[in-house]
């Protein structure tokens, strides 16, 4: 598997936390120096590991948003 560097440029909020300290997070991530992108997904304390995410752009944060509001 090819390494891969990301930042974390913002920590936005989380969403829940597990008994082992893993915590669903939504950030701001430059994946390998590219534009900063919304990304959700599990990290373990100290963001030394990550579990599988989603990322998404603005517009389908714009979107995902439009669609939550709609719905709740």
């Amino acid at each position: 598997m090819a390494d891969f560097k990301y930042e974390i440029t913002k920590e936005i909020g989380v969403l829940s936390e597990s008994a082992k300290g893993w915590r669903k997070e939504l950030n701001l991530v430059s994946w390998n120096g590219a534009e900063p992108k919304y990304d959700l997904r599990d990290w373990a304390p100290e963001h030394e590991k990550m579990g599988k995410g989603v990322t998404l752009t603005e517009d389908e944060v714009q979107k995902l948003k439009e669609l939550l509001d709609s719905e709740i």
